[in-house]
């Protein structure tokens, strides 16, 4: 399996990324979330591996931006990937799927340990 990374091209911990593997010649395709969605089988398969709470990202500027009473309504996975597929920028980034090990967020040591 190719490694696929998942995220929005203007995101810092996205850029941080993409400049890693690029700096250490990994291959990967990107996938612009924003222009091509997500689907719901990525969302739930995110949300059973790393947790919906951790896919969810409440430290955005959308997540702040959100009415209180749409904050409220999320309260599972269901909730939660149902906002996410509506409003692709409530997905943290990026999402690393790989053989060697699928991570979320921006680790340095931990793409280092996984895929060096």
């Amino acid at each position: 399996m190719k490694t696929k990374i998942y995220g929005i091209p203007n995101c810092g911990s996205v850029k941080k990324a993409r400049v890693f593997f690029d700096d250490n010649n990994l291959e990967y395709d990107f996938h612009d979330y924003k222009k091509l969605g997500i689907s719901q089988e990525n969302l739930e398969k995110w949300c059973n591996e790393f947790g919906w709470e951790k896919v969810l990202n409440r430290n955005g500027l959308t997540w702040r931006a959100l009415d209180e009473t749409v904050k409220i309504e999320i309260k599972d996975a269901v909730s939660a990937i149902k906002l996410m597929k509506d409003n692709t920028s409530t997905v943290k980034r990026p999402v690393i799927e790989n053989d060697k090990g699928n991570i979320i967020g921006f680790d340095e040591k931990q793409y280092i340990k996984l895929y060096l």
